[in-house]
């Protein structure tokens, strides 16, 4: 019993920390929506990201036979997961750069008209393409560590309400503060070049990169809090 609680908190957490650039992208797209939207994106987003997780668990001997060989390229060999992660490695890159392309060239007007053009199943169609790439990497990393597909189950349920409780206080702290939000359209970028490298067997350990982001974030709250001393 004592092993399966220990098992429960552990990849609790270890699905909140993976589940960090899902809320990001959720609260930039969920940003380009109306007002009274945003609320129901972010939640319709996690609520997504929570069945393709679950269906996922619920599919794990489907699931491990995912990494199989489809075919060979220039002497590379793609499964079905590679194709998965290249794609959302891909979409991730070409997405924030159109993000931070338009927070740096468009002005205040422009921005304001582009949120309105978004509607909201334009949203949860970018947000579901993310879950399924972000989904597959947590369960493959969820199933490296628990064996209990029942705890696996729970953990995830009981992360994504959690991310729901402060997904919206977490949009609104990036949303209210531009350098912030650049600085969170980087780490999607980032995410997604490694996404691309994982397509091609190129493993880079995850750590690494959130310590960066949180050195990154850190040095950023400090600048906000000089700014707002001088003003």
């Amino acid at each position: 019993m004592l092993d399966l609680a220990i098992s429960f908190f552990t990849l609790t957490i270890m699905e909140l920390v993976l589940g960090i650039d899902n809320i990001i992208f959720i609260s930039l797209v969920t940003e380009n929506m109306k007002q009274e939207d945003r609320k129901r994106g972010r939640n319709v987003g996690l609520i997504l990201a929570l069945g393709l997780r679950i269906i996922l668990l619920m599919s794990i001997n489907w699931l491990i036979h995912f990494d199989d060989a489809l075919f060979t390229l220039f002497d590379h060999t793609f499964s079905g997961r590679d194709l998965i992660l290249l794609g959302g490695g891909i979409f991730l890159i070409y997405k924030t750069t159109i993000e931070i392309h338009e927070k740096v060239e468009k002005d205040e007007h422009a921005q304001k008209g582009k949120a309105k053009a978004l509607s909201f199943s334009g949203a949860v169609f970018q947000i579901a393409m993310l879950d399924l790439v972000f989904s597959f990497d947590s369960i493959l990393t969820a199933v490296g560590l628990v064996k209990n597909v029942e705890v696996m189950i729970a953990a995830v349920i009981a992360s994504m309400l959690l991310m729901m409780v402060f997904s919206g206080q977490i949009a609104n702290f990036v949303n209210k503060h531009p350098t912030i939000k650049v600085l969170a359209l980087s780490f999607l970028m980032l995410i997604g070049v490694l996404l691309l490298a994982e397509s091609f067997h190129v493993h880079v350990e995850k750590t690494y990169v959130y310590f960066a982001m949180a050195f990154s974030f850190g040095v950023e709250l400090l600048n906000m809090r000089m700014r707002k001393k001088k003003s």
